[in-house]
C-alpha cells in the first residue's frame, strides 16, 4: 500500500496533461537534513541528564495536574502522527522511543499516589529511553539512502 500512496504522489498531472514532480519526495522527515538528526539528539541528550540527574538528587516528586497530562496527551498524537507518517526504520524506531516516553510520563501524572520508589524507577527506565532515543537521531545523521542515491537538493 505504501508503494501505492508512493506512485500517486511522485507524478501528478496538471490540468494540460503535462506531468510535474510533486513536492513530497521521500518517506524521510529527519534523515533528509542533518540539522533535525543534531536537534532530535541535544533534545534527547538533555532530557536524559535531567532524568538521571533527578535520580541522583533524590528527587522522586512528579506533577499531577490536568494540564500537564493534557500536554502529554497532544505530544503522544503529535509523535504517533509523525511515526506513522514516515516510511523510514530509523525515524520509526526514533518516534517511537519518544511516543512510549510520553505515554509513561502521562501514566505518572494520571497516577496520583505513585509511590516514590516506582518514580525512581520510571526515571531511570525513562533516562535510558531518552539515552537510546538520543543514540537513534544520530542514526538518521547518514541521510536517507535513496536522497543520497538521486542527490538530494
Amino acid at each position: 500500500m505504501d508503494r501505492q500512496i508512493e506512485d500517486a504522489k511522485v507524478k501528478a498531472e496538471t490540468k494540460d496533461g503535462a506531468k510535474q514532480r510533486s513536492s513530497y519526495r521521500s518517506g524521510h522527515l529527519m534523515c533528509r537534513t542533518p540539522l533535525w538528526g543534531v536537534a532530535g539528539f541535544l533534545g534527547c541528550a538533555y532530557f536524559t541528564w535531567l532524568s538521571f540527574s533527578r535520580v541522583t538528587r533524590n528527587e522522586y516528586d512528579w506533577p499531577h495536574d490536568f494540564w500537564t497530562a493534557a500536554t502529554y496527551l497532544v505530544w503522544i498524537l503529535l509523535l504517533a502522527g509523525l511515526a506513522l507518517d514516515t516510511r523510514c526504520l530509523r525515524e520509526r524506531v526514533f518516534f517511537g522511543l519518544l511516543v512510549i516516553n510520553f505515554v509513561v510520563g502521562c501514566g505518572l501524572t494520571l497516577w496520583s499516589d505513585v509511590p516514590s520508589a516506582d518514580v525512581r524507577v520510571a526515571r531511570i527506565g525513562t533516562g535510558a529511553l531518552w539515552a537510546l532515543a538520543a543514540l537513534v537521531s544520530l542514526a538518521t545523521l547518514g541521510g536517507a539512502p535513496e536522497l543520497r542515491k538521486n542527490g538530494a537538493k
